[in-house]
């Protein structure tokens, strides 16, 4: 199986159809029947949300979808922990929606990330009834009506309305969620929505521009005219006038969107024997380096760890959200004494935290072998003005709420 998702993956990434394989040209036409029959049926998906045949959900408080047009590694997850972290340090509790696919690693590492925080992370293919649980349990405090406050008389009789009918709590509106951030969300059109952001890998924006799974398209690229922001990721990878195309296709089908770029800064290493061991990240040079991941941008992972001055780096590469096998392991270990004897030194096995937090127990089977956990964080880029500052700013015009956090750019 893992085969055949790279086979259709090279298949969704080539430009040029001459080059591929034979094998890879023997599935395209059932990937390009596939292709037509995926998008007939999401065009009549958004037809029967638009006429109001499917129903909506409104949360009571501000919502922001995270999401993409094309599928794995375009950094969704570290924007919506970025986002979470800047409205808890400004008191506006969040709650984030996620499906949990393939047992929920990204869960688990945002639970990890936010641990102290008054943030929380729901999982569930209905996030509508996701949300309404943790509403029940937790209560609501919809942070647009403190803002209202501090406006005339008539917004200030609004706001008390609500509070006298128990709706908020403003003394202790931390306690409360104060907003719900859905991930990975372009296209779950079930609840509504405030704000839509859109992540583009700038390393492979749109690959094949088809459909899945002949393409790697979720969506049209019509679809970019439903975003209010587009954040360009793994910018610091791609030369500038690649990223002026990005921006210059984004802005052919919505000019008014707003742009902004993000990387993944390195931040350190961790043992996935100790999570509480802090590596520095100059460790890892002048030594060999086996990297392995199950993520849905590898090449960013890799290019990212050669800034790092290893020796020698090799990968090993599985599809996004693999679970290890002890056959896996047993192949790891194989690859890794091949290194050994090959440069005479004892190579490290670098992989990611998205897939230590998958399962961190299977990894420490590597040893005797040093396996390290990357930490990153995602950064704004400045580009034409725009940094994190900005992109927080806008946050509060669009959502219409303040945000006393600064985010950490």
């Amino acid at each position: 199986m893992d085969k055949l998702r790279r086979a259709v993956s090279e298949v969704a990434y080539s430009r040029d159809r001459s080059k591929l394989s034979p094998l890879h040209r023997s599935l395209l036409p059932f990937l390009s029947l596939a292709s037509s029959v995926y998008g007939i049926a999401l065009s009549l998906r958004h037809h029967l949300y638009h006429f109001r045949l499917f129903p909506k959900h409104r949360l009571p408080v501000p919502v922001i979808s995270v999401g993409n047009l094309t599928w794995g590694g375009n950094g969704k997850t570290p924007m919506v922990e970025f986002i979470a972290a800047l409205l808890a340090d400004s008191g506006i509790s969040p709650l984030i929606l996620t499906r949990g696919y393939a047992g929920g690693d990204e869960a688990r590492m945002l639970r990890r990330h936010l641990l102290g925080k008054l943030a929380h992370v729901g999982v569930g293919a209905n996030r509508a009834a996701t949300a309404a649980a943790f509403i029940e349990k937790y209560g609501y405090c919809d942070p647009r009506a403190r803002v209202r406050l501090k406006g005339d008389s008539a917004d200030r009789k609004i706001g008390e309305k609500a509070r006298s009918n128990g709706q908020t709590r403003f003394n202790h509106c931390c306690e409360k969620i104060g907003a719900a951030i859905l991930d990975d969300a372009m296209q779950h059109l079930q609840l509504s929505r405030d704000l839509d952001m859109v992540m583009v890998n700038g390393l492979c924006p749109w690959g094949n521009h088809q459909l899945l799974p002949l393409g790697p398209l979720r969506e049209p690229l019509t679809a970019l005219r439903r975003a209010n922001i587009a954040v360009i990721h793994n910018a610091d990878l791609v030369p500038e006038q690649i990223l002026t195309s990005i921006e210059s296709a984004i802005r052919e089908f919505n000019k008014s969107i707003e742009v902004f770029f993000t990387r993944m800064a390195p931040a350190y290493f961790f043992e996935v024997a100790n999570i509480n061991s802090i590596i520095p990240l100059e460790a890892v040079s002048n030594n060999v380096v086996l990297c392995v991941s199950a993520i849905g941008s590898a090449d960013a992972f890799i290019k990212s760890v050669e800034k790092l001055g290893a020796i020698h780096i090799e990968r090993l590469d599985f599809s996004d959200h693999h679970l290890f096998q002890t056959m896996e392991i047993e192949t790891i270990k194989k690859q890794l004494r091949d290194l050994e004897s090959k440069f005479s030194s004892r190579p490290i096995v670098i992989v990611t935290e998205k897939d230590y937090d998958r399962d961190p127990e299977i990894l420490k089977h590597l040893s005797p072998y040093k396996t390290w956990a990357l930490s990153a964080k995602l950064q704004f880029l400045p580009h034409k003005g725009c940094s994190g500052i900005c992109f927080k700013n806008l946050l509060e015009e669009l959502l219409q709420i303040k945000l006393s956090g600064v985010p950490y750019i």
